[in-house]
């Protein structure tokens, strides 16, 4: 008879039950609670705790990324105000779409920022805390990663193992959740974007130029994930980080497209309204959910494979990124003179 090995993440749960904190590991928990829904309250808030974060410890690649993918959620965002979705869309269809990458970047940070506070506090008093994650809901692999991270030093490990964790996050209560699935991924408007390559992800510079990649498929988890690892290497890239980081350091994060666009053509007129100035703070319920480890285990090895080929793919896309929104704009103006 075959006896079930245990694995780590087993270990880590069973260990979970019969943790009891001190009175200081209380403390913490508390204070990073507070930080936590301070700084989730929206886009813009997340995007500048990523990459302050960032600037503490910069050995926390993610922390960057984070940021700037939040830019993107952000730009996302306020197109829905913008000129052209509103012609194409009245807002009982803009409204999920707008909560589809609200709650994505909400559930994301909730997750995410405990684990960075956690790390910081370990630098500081020179021990891990990372059995303290328990209380913040994060998966057990996470701790067995931050473990991993803090006896070996594998910048890029965690990096590759935070976006691992964080797709898998949000695979079910938003790529799955069936009023979604009806309202946005179910819908014409989804289906036309996908294929037609309208979404994408982009670093901007100051000196006008847009590097990224398109957004294909992304209800697949296994696309995101190797979207997000090809984005990392992008984004961390010898000859392209240092304009990447001054964008991000020079430009304030308003949530508009502005905020590169500017930087595109002198005297560009804003078709994009400032987040704040068109979306409250939307309050959210924390999503428990089985930790998704033990239904997934069998995939993290390919998981944590380098970012497939990208040799032959264009990163420049500066062109192209413009040559799709004029496309995308005469398809709405088209529509809607019809």
């Amino acid at each position: 008879m075959l006896v079930k090995q245990s694995t780590p993440y087993s270990e880590i749960k069973k260990r979970r039950l019969t943790y009891k904190y001190s009175f200081q590991e209380s403390n913490f928990i508390t204070t990073i609670q507070k930080n936590t829904a301070k700084y989730n309250a929206d886009n813009i808030s997340r995007t500048k705790a990523y990459i302050d974060y960032y600037n503490r410890n910069k050995e926390i690649r993610w922390a960057f990324l984070a940021s700037m993918v939040s830019r993107n959620a952000g730009w996302n965002i306020t197109d829905l105000e913008g000129k052209w979705f509103k012609l194409a869309l009245d807002w009982r269809k803009r409204y999920p779409i707008f909560l589809t990458y609200e709650l994505a970047n909400w559930m994301i940070f909730q997750d995410a920022y405990p684990q960075l506070l956690l790390y910081e506090l370990s630098k500081k008093y020179n021990k891990p805390l990372f059995h303290l994650l328990k209380e913040f809901h994060v998966s057990c692999f996470m701790e067995a990663e931050w473990q991993y991270f803090w006896e070996k030093r594998d910048i890029d490990r965690l990096m590759t193992s935070l976006i691992i964790n964080e797709q898998n996050l949000i695979q079910e209560p938003v790529l799955q959740n069936k009023k979604l699935k009806r309202k946005v991924f179910g819908t014409s408007v989804y289906a036309f974007q996908d294929l037609g390559h309208f979404s994408c992800v982009i670093f901007p510079t100051i000196k006008g130029k847009l590097y990224g990649y398109s957004v294909h498929g992304f209800q697949k988890l296994h696309n995101r994930i190797d979207l997000g690892k090809r984005l990392a290497d992008l984004l961390f890239d010898r000859r392209l980080f240092d304009s990447f980081l001054i964008f991000s350091q020079e430009t304030e994060p308003t949530g508009s497209r502005f905020d590169y666009e500017q930087h595109l053509h002198k005297g560009v007129f804003r078709e994009t309204p400032v987040l704040r100035a068109v979306y409250p703070v939307i309050p959210h319920r924390p999503f428990l959910q089985e930790d998704w480890v033990f239904r997934q285990e069998k995939h993290l090895a390919k998981w944590k494979q380098r970012a497939r080929n990208t040799e032959r793919e264009e990163i420049e896309i500066t062109k192209w990124f413009i040559h799709k929104q004029h496309q995308m704009h005469s398809l709405i103006a088209l529509k809607k003179w019809l």
